[in-house]
C-alpha cells in the first residue's frame, strides 16, 4: 500500500527486499532490538530471523523513505490456529515519533481483516510504553502478563472496499517495488562501469 507522508511510503514487501529488511533489523539499535524481539537479540540471530521472513506465512509492510527501509510491520499466522495471528513492528530510532508505527499497524489490520484473521495479538515487554500505546490507539486490549504485556485486536470481518484497498495499494506497492528495484540497477550498471 501505498501512502505518502513526512516523505515515505508504506507497501508490502516482496521477497526482492529481503536485503533490505535484513539491513533494517541489522540497524536497530539495542533498546529497539530488545523492544522488537523481546529480549537482548545479536546480529547472527536477527540476520538468522531475516531470513525466515519470507518463507513463513508472513506478510511484511515496509515504511520507507527515500526509498530506504526505516520501518516494518509483519503479521504471522499462529501456528495450527488460522483465524489467529500476531503482528510485530520495529521503527529505526531516528524515525520513531513520525507517524511510520500507526501507519505499519493500519496496513497490518486491514491485511487481517482481509485473510479472516478473528485475533491479532501483540506481545511487547512492560517496559516498552510507545508499542503499548500504539496497541491502545488501535483498539487493543491490554493484558500484562509476568513481565511481557499482550493485547489483542479483533479486526472486523473483510469486505469488497477493504480488499480493493489491498489490492490497489499491492499494486501501486509492487510497481513502486519494480521502479527502486530498476533504479538500483540502473545506478549500480552505470557506477560499476569501468
Amino acid at each position: 500500500m501505498i501512502d505518502p507522508f513526512d516523505g515515505g511510503a508504506i507497501r508490502k514487501l516482496w521477497a526482492t527486499d529481503l536485503a533490505a529488511f535484513r539491513d533494517h533489523l541489522l540497524r536497530l539499535d539495542s533498546s529497539t532490538r530488545r523492544n522488537r524481539f523481546g529480549m537482548a537479540a545479536g546480529d547472527e540471530f536477527v540476520a538468522r530471523y531475516a531470513e525466515t521472513g519470507f518463507t513463513l506465512d508472513t506478510v511484511i509492510h515496509g515504511a520507507f523513505v527515500d526509498g530506504r527501509l526505516v520501518g516494518v510491520g509483519e503479521l504471522r499466522r499462529i501456528a495450527g490456529d488460522r483465524g489467529a495471528a500476531e503482528a510485530a513492528f520495529s521503527v529505526e530510532p531516528a524515525h520513531q515519533g513520525r507517524g511510520f508505527g500507526s501507519r505499519l499497524m493500519e496496513a497490518v489490520i486491514l491485511t487481517a481483516r482481509n485473510r479472516g484473521i478473528r485475533r491479532l495479538f501483540m506481545n511487547c515487554l512492560a517496559s516498552n510504553s510507545q508499542m503499548q500505546r500504539l496497541a491502545r490507539r488501535h483498539g487493543a486490549e491490554l493484558e500484562f502478563e509476568s513481565g511481557d504485556v499482550v493485547g489483542l485486536v479483533l479486526p472486523e470481518d473483510p469486505s469488497p472496499v477493504t480488499w480493493l484497498r489491498e489490492a490497489v495499494g499491492d499494486a501501486s506497492g509492487w510497481t513502486t517495488a519494480v521502479m527502486e528495484l530498476q533504479r538500483r540497477s540502473v545506478i549500480g550498471g552505470w557506477f560499476g562501469r569501468a
